[in-house]
């Protein structure tokens, strides 16, 4: 480790600041006692000059072990280790901002669990192809274990009974937590389904169904269709001759003798009485 003191407006503050040669390479007992110095120094630096931007960079360097440590616990965990360093750098980042000398408190203490929140967030945030409360998360992970440790000692596929008797959970949990597992992968809509006996690869959309409209007109109609007949005569015609006829008002009014402004009138308070009778059926 190679230092030079720098002579600036901080040394003039009564404030060193060492100029650390590859400060990432830093052994992590050395990293804690140079760390001092350095948060001792951004208590006095003005936040934004150049002198508290230099200390800032240097103790993230300086404390990328930390970062690495925490790092290793999710190895295995299928998402890349490089990204989960990114993350927990961004934790590191925050328990720097956020630490205070005057708790007497390691900031190895302190940085680790923002390190690793920060890891578990990305996890929670990322790693569910859906949105998923955080107790089914949990009881994911619980369910993984139980699953394979009584699976090993059965040596068989373990029953929703035994896992909630392990897992001091209801039967009911057990499930809601399998059907949540669910969540954490998906597969795409036009992934192919391939078979030896198929010409060519189906998707997963062709196995899917939607809603037909048409067949929501048809209950609709079957549930109009009495109403009308309740209606008088001439109110038939009215709706025929606007709606099937597709004729405007004026030229109702003027078949029945009416004014357009009548025909409007009518109109609308036959529609309104069959949408009333329509929602009192449904």
């Amino acid at each position: 480790m190679t230092t030079t003191m720098r002579t600036d407006d901080a040394t003039d503050a009564g404030v060193e600041l060492p100029q650390i040669a590859e400060p990432q390479k830093i052994a992590p007992k050395d990293a804690r006692e140079l760390s001092q110095l350095f948060f001792d120094q951004l208590a006095v630096l003005e936040e934004g000059t150049q002198e508290h931007q230099h200390a800032r960079n240097t103790l993230i360097e300086m404390n990328m072990s930390l970062v690495r440590f925490a790092a290793g616990r999710f190895r295995g965990s299928g998402q890349d280790m490089e990204d989960i360093v990114q993350v927990g750098t961004i934790g590191l980042i925050k328990a720097i901002d956020r630490f205070e000398i005057s708790r007497e408190v390691q900031f190895t203490s302190f940085a680790v669990p923002y390190i690793v929140g920060e890891i578990k967030r990305f996890f929670r945030d990322t790693s569910w192809a859906v949105h998923v409360p955080r107790r089914l998360q949990e009881a994911r992970i619980e369910l993984a274990k139980a699953t394979e440790e009584l699976g090993t000692r059965l040596g068989r596929a373990p029953k929703v009974s035994e896992l909630a008797a392990l897992m001091n959970l209801t039967e009911e949990e057990v499930i809601e937590a399998r059907i949540a597992s669910n969540g954490y992968t998906s597969a795409s809509l036009d992934a192919a389904i391939s078979s030896e006996s198929d010409e060519h690869d189906a998707t997963l959309t062709e196995f899917i169904g939607e809603e037909d409209p048409a067949l929501e007109l048809v209950e609709d109609f079957h549930a109009l269709a009495p109403l009308l007949a309740d209606l008088s005569e001439r109110d038939r015609v009215i709706l025929h001759l606007r709606f099937v006829e597709e004729l405007t008002q004026a030229e109702i009014g003027r078949r029945l003798s009416v004014s357009q402004m009548h025909v409007s009138r009518l109109i609308t308070r036959l529609l309104a009485r069959l949408r009333s009778s329509m929602l009192a059926t449904g």
